[in-house]
């Protein structure tokens, strides 16, 4: 019979220090590992739970899971994120164009995000406010002040009270978002063209959102860097074949503002630090490691080079894997739950040896996800994830 014998903190501790905890942690809940709203409440059905809606991320319409459900599935993180500041008017709005109507947020950094109300899936970017700027614009564009002390408020009083009055490990929400800000900024297509041809005006670019999140994280740090866990990072490097871009590119302009931030928070705090990149990303591992990431997410594996095994092989002595479950394009949203089961089962065969594993669903469960497989994906990883 299977018996836990640890803490939730103390098995994802374990872990990503590399050793067999009792059993492999669970996470669910975060920015990249959390739950689209229709299959929340689809699953919350199933389940015969009661909770209201709560969105904890507008964009990507994420719900945030009630405690009864995080319970139910074993999951061991809880997560605390600082706000936005003190000035910025936020909130969605509705506006008619194009003869439909449309839920926009506009976020800090000038870009709109917008949503059709007849299709209330997600936000995608309707307004880059760099599109046509030139490089001399850069200097007087109306940044926000990664500092404000309006972010941070009672931050320090959350993340303490998941410190000391549960069990759970204490995750922060998504940060330091350095390269994929720049491009929300300027639009893609501008953005890729001006790597190519106009590459001073990203360095600027660059050099100002690396700036915000130094500035943000001084005072995060400041708050709790003695208190969280695991932080969270992130720039998508990647897509389903391999880079989104020249990999020398990469290496000459973004990764050295990357390091220089992943190495000033590793100075200020114990907590292991989380860098998300979707896609196929071995080719970058390597290089995230130079940086000074403890741990990679969502461990796509569905894309090119990117088997569990060959990853854990090759990288499991140095890098923590957190998510790669489940091949969320073909099995979990179109499998059996048998299927499910059998997959999981297969992904911790490989991924949890020796320790270095949290498990989690590759990124976000997606609308129309039947809820018997969530539930046979979060039942399969407490029954198979016990290491004795």
């Amino acid at each position: 019979m299977n018996k836990e014998t640890m803490t939730s903190r103390e098995r994802v501790l374990a872990a990503l220090n590399h050793t067999e905890p009792d059993r492999v942690p669970i996470d669910l809940g975060g920015n990249q590992t959390g739950i689209h709203k229709f299959a929340y409440l689809e699953l919350l059905r199933h389940l015969g739970m009661q909770d209201e809606m709560r969105i904890m991320d507008a964009v990507q319409q994420l719900a945030q899971p009630c405690e009864e459900l995080l319970r139910r599935f074993h999951v061991d993180t809880r997560y605390i994120a600082a706000g936005a500041a003190s000035d910025w008017k936020g909130g969605i709005v509705q506006e008619r164009r194009d003869g439909r109507l449309w839920h926009d947020l506009v976020d800090e950094f000038g870009v709109r995000w917008s949503m059709p109300d007849d299709q209330p899936y997600f936000m995608d970017i309707t307004l880059h406010p760099l599109a046509g700027a030139a490089i001399s614009d850069i200097k007087d564009y109306p940044f926000p002040k990664g500092d404000d002390p309006g972010r941070f408020q009672g931050l320090r009083e959350r993340a303490l009270l998941l410190k000391k009055e549960t069990p759970y490990a204490v995750v922060s929400g998504i940060s330091g978002v350095i390269y994929e800000t720049c491009w929300y900024m300027r639009g893609l297509e501008n953005w890729y063209m001006d790597m190519m041809m106009n590459p001073e005006f990203c360095e600027a670019l660059l050099d100002q959102t690396l700036q915000f999140w130094l500035d943000w994280f001084r005072v995060f740090l400041d708050e709790v860097g003695d208190v969280v866990d695991v932080i969270m990072i992130g720039d998508d490097l990647a897509g389903q074949g391999g880079p989104l871009f020249n990999p020398d590119t990469y290496r000459t302009i973004v990764k050295p503002r990357q390091k220089r931030l992943v190495q000033y928070i590793k100075g200020r705090t114990q907590a292991k630090i989380w860098y998300h990149t979707c896609g196929a990303c071995a080719g970058y591992i390597p290089d995230l490691l130079d940086n000074g990431i403890d741990i990679l997410n969502p461990v796509q594996i569905s894309a090119a080079d990117m088997d569990p095994a060959v990853l854990k092989r090759e990288y499991g002595d140095r890098l923590s894997f957190w998510g790669g479950a489940i091949d969320a394009q073909h099995i979990l949203p179109v499998g059996s739950p048998e299927d499910v089961r059998q997959a999981v089962r297969e992904n911790l065969q490989a991924l949890k040896p020796g320790g270095g594993y949290v498990f989690n669903n590759v990124h976000n469960i997606q609308a129309g996800v039947p809820p018997e497989n969530i539930v046979a994906l979060y039942d399969a990883a407490y029954e198979f994830g016990f290491y004795r």
